[in-house]
């Protein structure tokens, strides 16, 4: 008996000697860097079917540009083996190759692919949590079944055990209480298609002039820098030939002082002679012009005033506010405090009121959908909203390809009411409530959209806050929205969920 013991002693060293050697071997051709554990959490029967949830727990793991790694879920009994759906994380290349293989797959292909549970690009260091979430039809050979996961590294099909060890040995009917994690239902907007793409940009151009003059001097003063806007502006406009020029309106202001028949003068002499300016520089017909009269600038002046310090400041605004130009608001002001705040602004804040606002209105081409996904890289301001949904359902809803392109959307547009709306959904799937919160707060909640009224609720259940949630999510149901449905659905698994593990805690206590 002792012989045998020691001869088992040395044949467990021996292999444990054995699997270093080879683990070490296996190291030096890994495809990743850094490394990934494993966290069983549940291998377990609810009713008709099998939960099975695991945690792939990234530490520093970076994945090489031309290769992948594909982590393979097993139920192994005594009678069968069942391959689950596999976890893969590929390098920069391998992922584009990856999408490659799916945008040409043919239809009878596509049906009779099998989806891994998840597709994710390693290209870059990644410090997170992969949640495997799985549920299949429970069978009878499953209840000695025990959980074991494959390693395939190189694409080919061979794989090897991450453990000896299976990760869970056997499916256990005891429930294990975890927080139940809500898996939102999210509804986007499409927006409206745009027959013609019609945009307007504007530059504002402080020039110099000599007293009384209305002659642009290009080299005068500031007058460089000022008439470098508009032209860069211009450049930017005809480089893209996706773009036509309608119309150029430029539109002079004047500042308060003297009389307005004079300031009309001054104000369209300037905006004349800045046509005249940029008439010589580009090759657009002279009808495309247009001279505007914008009128003394007592707007632009309230704002001055409220970016500095002056004396007599809240005086100089109630006169601007509640003396009109018949009753003598310029008079009013001269006289005010001896006339030494007006002769402050006359010096230090009237010239920068005598501006010119040069406003192209120009047509953008309309694109194809990929068109468009070249497109929004360079210039999304290009896009209109539409264009940008349809590019964003090019990429499987949820990934972040998807969310970003509703980001941009915002970002181009950050007044619409759909883009807001369909960004806060965006948010809502990756947990950022923030954002979600502030981009709802754009849109009108009067209009009682049942997007925007899921999208409430949605936001409210992921906050805890149960019964604003169910208020929400009833009201968007009612709509007919089927994702509101399956959202109180979640609800009352949470909830469930929620008071199962307070009803735990609370026994623990006794």
């Amino acid at each position: 008996k002792r012989m045998m013991k020691r001869n088992l002693q040395f044949i467990v060293f021996v292999l444990a000697v054995l699997c270093q050697n080879m683990n070490l071997a296996m190291a030096q051709d890994r495809s990743y860097e850094g490394v990934v554990s494993v966290k069983p959490i549940q291998l377990e029967q609810r009713g008709d079917f099998l939960h099975i949830d695991i945690d792939f727990i990234m530490n520093n793991v970076k994945v090489k540009t031309a290769r992948g790694v594909d982590f393979i879920p097993q139920l192994v009994a005594p009678e069968r083996t069942y391959n689950l759906p596999i976890v893969s994380i590929k390098g920069g290349n391998e992922y584009m190759a990856y999408e490659r293989r799916l945008a040409v797959m043919s239809a009878k292909e596509r049906k009779s692919y099998v989806h891994p549970y998840v597709v994710e690009k390693g290209n870059k260091r990644r410090n997170d949590t992969i949640q495997y979430r799985y549920i299949l039809p429970y069978e009878a050979w499953m209840e000695d079944a025990k959980l074991v996961l494959q390693r395939d590294e190189c694409g080919c099909g061979e794989s090897t055990l991450m453990s000896v060890e299976p990760l869970i040995d056997k499916v256990t009917l005891e429930r294990i209480l975890f927080p139940y994690v809500v898996a939102p239902y999210l509804a986007y907007l499409q927006p409206v298609a745009e027959e013609v793409k019609r945009r307007d940009i504007q530059a504002e151009c402080f020039l110099d002039f000599e007293v009384n003059k209305v002659n642009i001097r290009p080299e005068y003063m500031n007058n460089p820098k000022e008439l470098a806007k508009i032209r860069t502006m211009i450049d930017d406009l005809k480089a893209d030939p996706s773009i036509k020029v309608n119309r150029l309106d430029i539109i002079g202001y004047a500042s308060p002082e003297g009389s307005l028949a004079n300031n009309k003068r001054l104000s369209e002499g300037r905006a004349m002679a800045l046509r005249d300016y940029l008439a010589t520089r580009y090759d657009f017909a002279r009808n495309q012009y247009h001279i505007i009269f914008g009128g003394e600038n007592w707007e632009g002046l309230v704002n001055a005033l409220d970016t500095i310090d002056i004396e007599y400041k809240d005086e100089i605004l109630d006169i601007i506010e509640y003396t009109s130009l018949e009753q003598g608001r310029e008079s009013k002001l001269m006289k005010l405090r001896g006339g030494v705040p007006y002769r402050y602004m006359l010096k230090n804040i009237f010239p920068s009121l005598r501006v010119a606002i040069c406003k192209v209105n120009y047509d953008i081409k309309n694109f194809d959908v990929d068109e468009a996904r070249e497109v929004i890289k360079k210039r999304p301001q290009n896009l209109s909203l539409n264009e940008m949904f349809l590019v964003a359902n090019t990429y499987p809803a949820g990934s972040q390809e998807f969310i970003d392109v509703f980001e941009t959307a915002v970002r181009m547009y950050p007044e619409d009411e759909v883009a807001n709306m369909n960004a806060a959904a965006a948010a809502l799937s990756r947990n950022d409530l923030i954002s979600a919160e502030r981009y709802l707060g754009m849109v009108n909640s009067k209009k009682h959209l049942p997007e925007y009224t899921n999208a409430m609720g949605v936001l409210m259940l992921l906050k805890g806050e149960y019964d604003d949630a169910e208020k929400y999510l009833k009201a968007a149901a009612e709509s007919g929205l089927e994702a509101a449905g399956h959202n109180l659905e979640e609800l009352a698994t949470k909830k469930a969920n929620a008071a199962e593990i307070e009803n735990k805690n609370q026994k623990q206590k006794r």
